[in-house]
């Protein structure tokens, strides 16, 4: 599943990089947080690569 929105691209990034032991899992603030816990390290890798061009800053709901 692709993000929507460069906000939720970088907020995949974040878990990513978190799941990997890149960064620490208490950094995590908000959707990045709730995206480390409930989605697989390969989830979150198609996310985090999707491209930003084009994209929103965000998507209101």
């Amino acid at each position: 599943m692709p993000a929507k929105s460069k906000a939720q691209q970088m907020a995949a990034g974040a878990a990513l990089s978190a799941k990997r032991g890149e960064k620490k899992k208490g950094e995590l603030k908000g959707a990045s947080k709730s995206m480390y816990e409930s989605m697989s390290e390969k989830e979150l890798k198609k996310m985090a690569s999707t491209k930003q061009k084009g994209k929103p800053e965000r998507v209101e709901d």
